[in-house]
């Protein structure tokens, strides 16, 4: 069975901390990601960080 080369990560928004939308990341990339995402709590969009599932 092949090795899998993504890890799962949680897209936070940084005003509000609701952890609106999950993705996938490779392994090779190493910076956090960094998207401007639709948050329902805030009612705009805001900046949403990459943190660790739980």
């Amino acid at each position: 069975m092949a090795k899998v080369k993504r890890n799962i990560i949680v897209l936070q928004c940084s005003k509000c901390g609701s952890r609106n939308y999950t993705t996938y990341k490779t392994r090779n990339i190493k910076e956090k990601i960094e998207k401007n995402k639709y948050c329902s709590k805030c009612q705009k969009h805001t900046l949403h960080k990459e943190t660790k599932v739980k």
